[in-house]
């Protein structure tokens, strides 16, 4: 590896994205097994085998990271940009729950993961939201953070009725799922006021702007989960299309960047997306035809993002300095 000399110290959490991508993919061939029957059940089985062990992965590297690295540790959740990934964890935990609960049923360690991924997922978004109430003190909210990322810790919470519904949490799912319904509007529009005031984030995050398309798609399959009228469903699939058609501009430039791991902020929203017209098309009809389509090129996309990802670790490209490092982190 011909990187930094300590790459373990650039092990951040958005490397949990790519265990969100992955955990997302299960989630959406599984969501084909009635089209597609046992292929569709062993590639969610794959898929989902592949994000637990990179879970896994990820975090015994981050806990050597923080012993040998306390310093980076604590940058992660002071510095302005990156702050919002740390949600990606539970975020990952509550996914790798739902994968569980989908491919094995309901068990005493998916109740358990579930509650742990929840509850963690809940404490970061009051954590990230009462950072706004410091305004322009330190280690307040700043323009230069208000980047698609922050999508993650709010919104984050709309996923806690795919798993939380079948475990028999009906209540607090739609407790927690209110609480990204309320927000995830709140942070669009400080996103669209950041473009107006403070022009786009910097270029290697424009991968992100494909996190746009995860809200929606969520929420529908969220809304299915509590036997929402289908005309809902179809609503939130609606946005989830304006969102990806509107993201796709940005797609020659992403396709110009070198890679790194923001790129992996493509994955689990085009997962979600898959997922979410699998559930609202018709067996048979013109959309059954895009959604397997459009889980076709997703998969591709993450097969393509996960070798990538592994050349990378091998040239010692992606465990380096971030070029938005150069913002400086704010006194927590």
């Amino acid at each position: 590896m011909n990187g930094h000399p300590t790459p373990l110290k650039f092990l951040g959490p958005s490397w949990f994205a790519v265990v969100m991508g992955l955990v997302g993919l299960a989630l959406a061939w599984h969501r084909a097994t009635p089209v597609m029957g046992e292929l569709a059940g062993g590639a969610a089985l794959v898929a989902a085998g592949a994000a637990a062990a990179v879970f896994l992965a990820l975090v015994a590297g981050l806990a050597v990271r923080a012993a040998r690295y306390p310093e980076a540790f604590r940058e992660d959740f002071a510095h302005p940009v990156r702050h919002p990934f740390v949600a990606a964890a539970p975020i990952s935990f509550i996914l790798l729950a739902t994968a569980a609960v989908a491919l094995a049923g309901p068990t005493p360690a998916s109740r358990l993961a579930w509650w742990v991924g929840s509850l963690s997922q809940f404490a970061v978004t009051v954590w990230v939201l009462a950072r706004w109430w410091r305004g322009n003190r330190p280690g307040g909210i700043a323009w230069a953070s208000v980047t698609p990322a922050l999508i993650l810790p709010v919104v984050g919470n709309v996923l806690a009725p795919l798993a939380g519904v079948p475990l028999g949490f009906e209540r607090w799912s739609a407790a927690q799922f209110a609480v990204g319904l309320f927000f995830w509007p709140v942070v669009q529009t400080l996103i669209i006021a950041r473009l107006a005031v403070h022009g786009t984030w910097p270029e290697r995050l424009l991968p992100s702007a494909f996190i746009f398309v995860a809200p929606p798609s969520v929420i529908g399959l969220g809304l299915a989960q509590f036997g929402a009228p289908l005309p809902l469903l179809w609503g939130a699939w609606g946005v989830a299309l304006f969102s990806l058609l509107l993201a796709a501009v940005e797609l020659r430039r992403i396709a110009a960047l070198p890679f790194a791991i923001p790129h992996w902020a493509m994955s689990f929203p085009l997962a979600a997306f898959s997922a979410l017209t699998l559930r609202v098309a018709e067996p048979g009809g013109a959309l059954a035809t895009a959604s397997i389509i459009a889980l076709s090129a997703t998969s591709l996309l993450v097969v393509a993002l996960a070798l990538a990802t592994v050349r990378g670790l091998r040239a010692g490209t992606l465990l380096v300095p971030e070029p938005v490092a150069a913002i400086q982190p704010a006194n927590s």
